[in-house]
């Protein structure tokens, strides 16, 4: 399950998961949307290491700046994972 995370001006979407555990790490993998026309440009980034895949549309310089917001909310996108989204941290 995926849950929203924030959705910058652009309309871009950042979505993140639950906690994964591969080999023994926990991992929250976050999913980085934005609309274009006749589709989406999107990302996949794996907290905590910062390791990116399935890189569509953006460019370089783009996924440097999420890096830079990601590694800025890491913490609270880990958090949240723990606790099951906004919703469920919130009380919803």
């Amino acid at each position: 399950m995926l849950y929203p995370f924030m959705t910058l001006d652009d309309e871009t979407e950042i979505v993140h998961s639950e906690p994964i555990i591969v080999d023994g790490k926990e991992q929250v993998k976050v999913v980085i949307e934005k609309p274009v026309e006749g589709g989406f440009h999107s990302a996949v980034c794996m907290l905590p290491q910062y390791d990116w895949e399935k890189v569509e549309g953006f460019t370089d310089d783009e996924i440097k700046g999420f890096q830079t917001l990601l590694e800025s909310l890491s913490h609270v996108i880990i958090e949240l994972a723990r606790d099951g989204g906004f919703e469920r941290a919130a009380g919803f």
